[in-house]
C-alpha cells in the first residue's frame, strides 16, 4: 500500500503562536486514522492545512505523492472535505446540494445522479431527498454534509469533528457510516476530542497538545503503554479518600461524592488498603474494579489535563453511550 497522507516537518505560525510545531506523519492508503487532542490543540489547523485552506510556515503536504504547494488541483481531486462547520445550502434541497457539489468537481450529470442516489440510500436521506436542508436536524445535516463530500468518490476522506455536537442516536449512525465507506477502501483522517469514537472507529491514532505530536500507536497499543492499573471503587455514602491510600496512587479522581477512580502501580495493596480502610471507618464498599487504562486515560496522561477535565469527560461518556 501506498502513502495516502504525508506530512513532512509541517509547522505553522501565527506570529508568536506556533499552532503546528514540526508535524511528522504518515497515514497508509485504506487506513481509519485518528488525531486526538483538546480544543485549540493544532487538530483544525492540520486539516486546513492538509486541504489548502492554510499555507504551511513550513514543512510540506502530500497527498497520494502530489505536494499541495506546487499540485493544488490534484491533491483536491483525490479528497473530500467535511468541515466542523457546515458548508451545506440550507434554502436547496439535500438532491440539489449533491447535485451543485458534482458540478463542481466535475461529475458527469448521469454519473452525478447514480452517485446522489446511492448517497442518499447510505445516508438514510433517501426518502427527503426534495426536502429543504433548514428542515432538517443537525444529525440530518451532518449526514449531508458527508454524502456531499463522497459524491466525487474521493479516494481520502477529512473529517473535522464529524459527531460534534450530535445527540447519540445521530453519532451513532455517522459511526456505522464511516466504517462501511473505510470499509469499502476510502482512507478517512478525522480529528476528534471523543477519546472513545477513536477507540471504537481508528487502526492508529496521534494524539496532540499544543501544535505538537505526543504520541502515535494502535488504541491498543497506547494502553498496553501503561505501567499502572486503574481502581474504580465505589462506597455506600460520602466517603472522603484516606490520604495513606492516595500516597500509593499517582492520581485519585473523585467522580462523585462516594465514587473514585485510583491509578496506582501496585493494585492489589491499594485493593487491600480500601478494604481495611472501609472496615474501620464504618464504610462498605458498593462496588470495586480494577482494570487497564482506558484510551481516555492515556489521553489524559500525555495532555496533563486536570482532574475536573477527567471528570466532565467521564459525565460526557457516560451521556454519550456506546455505538
Amino acid at each position: 500500500m501506498g502513502k495516502a497522507i504525508q506530512l513532512v516537518n509541517l509547522t505553522k505560525s501565527y506570529g508568536k503562536l506556533v499552532a503546528v510545531n514540526n508535524v511528522n506523519l504518515e497515514i497508509e492508503e485504506g487506513e481509519f486514522f485518528g488525531l486526538l487532542g483538546p480544543n485549540g490543540a493544532g487538530k483544525t489547523t492540520i486539516i486546513r492545512l492538509i486541504t489548502g485552506l492554510t499555507k504551511p510556515s513550513q514543512g510540506k503536504v502530500l497527498v497520494s505523492g502530489y505536494d499541495m504547494a506546487k499540485e493544488p488541483v490534484e491533491v483536491k481531486k483525490k479528497i473530500g472535505l467535511i468541515p466542523e462547520t457546515s458548508n451545506l445550502y440550507n434554502d436547496m434541497n439535500a438532491w440539489e446540494n449533491l447535485a451543485f457539489m458534482a458540478r463542481l468537481y466535475g461529475v458527469q450529470k448521469e454519473e452525478a445522479s447514480r452517485r446522489s442516489l446511492e448517497l442518499l440510500e447510505l445516508f438514510g436521506l433517501k426518502e427527503r431527498l426534495g426536502s429543504p436542508v433548514r428542515q432538517f436536524s443537525k444529525g440530518m445535516k451532518r449526514r449531508l454534509a458527508i454524502a456531499l463530500a463522497l459524491v466525487h468518490k474521493p479516494r481520502i476522506l477529512l473529517l473535522d469533528e464529524p459527531t460534534g455536537g450530535l445527540d447519540v442516536q445521530s453519532s451513532r449512525s455517522i459511526r456505522q457510516t464511516l466504517r462501511k465507506v473505510n470499509e469499502e477502501g476510502a482512507t478517512i483522517f478525522m480529528t476528534t476530542h471523543y477519546i472513545e469514537e477513536a477507540d471504537q472507529l481508528c487502526n492508529r491514532v496521534a494524539i496532540i497538545n499544543q501544535g505538537n505530536v505526543i504520541a502515535l500507536d494502535t488504541p491498543e497499543n497506547l494502553r498496553s503503554s501503561s505501567p499502572e492499573s486503574v481502581i474504580e471503587v465505589a462506597f455506600d455514602g460520602p466517603t472522603r479518600m484516606p490520604e495513606e491510600v492516595e500516597r500509593m496512587c499517582s492520581r485519585v479522581v473523585k467522580l462523585r461524592d462516594e465514587r473514585y477512580r485510583l491509578f496506582t502501580a501496585t493494585p492489589g495493596e491499594v485493593s487491600k488498603n480500601l478494604e481495611d480502610f472501609a472496615n474501620s471507618a464504618g464504610r462498605r464498599i458498593a462496588a470495586m474494579t480494577t482494570t487497564k487504562p482506558t484510551l481516555e486515560d492515556v489521553f489524559v496522561r500525555y495532555t496533563g489535563l486536570d482532574a475536573l477535565a477527567v471528570e466532565r469527560m467521564e459525565q460526557l461518556r457516560q451521556r454519550r453511550g456506546a455505538g
